[in-house]
């Protein structure tokens, strides 16, 4: 799942546009969400990080766990593996910040969500 900023920069608060199937059922393609940058992030929550092969390309992901090497970072759809399965934990300077909430078009907070069949 990419992300794509909206308008200028509203530090510490952002809003980002969803693209993308892997964060099914949560979040779907073209959900607005707020981002919290800078902010902690913590086992279960949605992150907003560069890609560790491709920097200039913004991802939302599920932080799984802290590693000694970054953090391992999942699609919720199980069926999307374009995550830390692929390309690796993604270092602690590339995790731009937390997801609060979705905006729209169903607005509501973001919980910790850990799928049964999770794999780390």
């Amino acid at each position: 799942m990419t992300g794509r900023q909206q308008g200028g920069a509203l530090l510490p608060f952002g809003v980002v546009t969803v693209a993308g199937p892997s964060m099914r059922p949560r979040l779907r393609d073209g959900d607005l969400v707020l981002v919290r940058y800078g902010a902690r992030v913590r086992p279960g929550a949605v992150a907003l990080f560069r890609h560790p092969r491709r920097p200039e390309l913004l991802v939302l992901k599920r932080a799984a766990e802290r590693r000694p090497d970054g953090w391992w970072m999942l699609s919720d759809n199980q069926g999307v593996r374009s995550d830390s399965r692929e390309y690796g934990p993604v270092a602690e300077e590339l995790v731009l910040g937390r997801v609060v909430g979705r905006l729209w078009p169903r607005p509501g907070r973001l919980g910790p969500y850990r799928p049964v069949d999770l794999e780390l």
